[in-house]
C-alpha cells in the first residue's frame, strides 16, 4: 500500500481520497484498518485503466474492506473536504449508517450517485462530489473557449471573404 500524502493516521469517520490517476475513489474510514466504500464492479485497486469503466455502471455495491486492499499501490490521503462548509455528523451516526448499507447494491451514476457522493452524505448528511463539479466547470470552460474561438474565426472569415465579395462587385 502506498503511504498517505501527509502520513496522517486516519480516525473513524475520516474520508479517504484514493488517487486512481484520472479520478479519485472515495471511502470512509471505520477503524481497525477498514473502510466502507461504494464500489462499482470495475472499481479495484489493480484494475488500472479498466476502472474507468465505472462510468458505464448503473449499480454499485457497498463493501467493507481493509484500507490497504482498496488503496493497492495508489496514493491516498485523508480529505475531510467539506469540514469548513458543513458540520460533520457525530462519528457514531456516520459509522452506524455506513454499516447499515453494507452488502447493499445501490444505484450508481458517476454524475449524481458516485462514491464521493456516498461518503460525503455519510459524513455531512449532504451528497456532494467536488470532482464532478470540477469536471463540469472545466467542461463548460472548454466549451466556452471553443465557442469563442469558432466565433472569432467565423467573424474573421466573414470579414476576409466578405470584403473580397464587395471588391468583386
Amino acid at each position: 500500500m502506498a503511504p498517505t500524502k501527509n502520513d496522517q493516521k486516519p480516525e473513524p469517520g475520516d474520508l479517504i481520497e484514493i488517487s486512481r490517476g484520472l479520478y479519485q475513489h472515495w471511502a470512509i474510514y471505520v477503524g481497525e484498518g477498514y473502510v466502507i466504500h461504494l464500489a462499482p464492479p470495475s472499481e479495484d485497486a489493480q484494475a488500472g485503466p479498466y476502472s474507468m469503466m465505472s462510468v458505464l455502471c448503473d449499480k454499485a455495491k457497498v463493501k467493507k474492506e481493509e484500507l490497504y486492499e482498496v488503496v493497492g499501490n495508489d496514493e491516498y490521503c485523508i480529505n475531510n473536504l467539506l469540514d469548513e462548509k458543513y458540520e460533520p455528523r457525530p462519528v457514531r451516526e456516520m459509522l452506524q449508517d455506513a454499516h447499515r448499507f453494507l452488502g447493499r447494491e445501490l444505484p450508481y451514476c458517476v454524475f449524481r450517485e458516485n462514491c464521493e457522493h456516498f461518503v460525503t452524505e455519510l459524513r455531512y448528511g449532504k451528497p456532494q462530489s467536488r470532482q464532478v463539479r470540477n469536471a463540469v466547470e472545466i467542461g463548460v470552460g472548454v466549451g466556452l473557449a471553443v465557442a469563442a474561438t469558432f466565433g472569432v474565426l467565423a467573424a474573421a472569415a466573414a470579414a476576409i471573404f466578405g470584403s473580397n465579395d464587395k471588391q468583386k462587385q
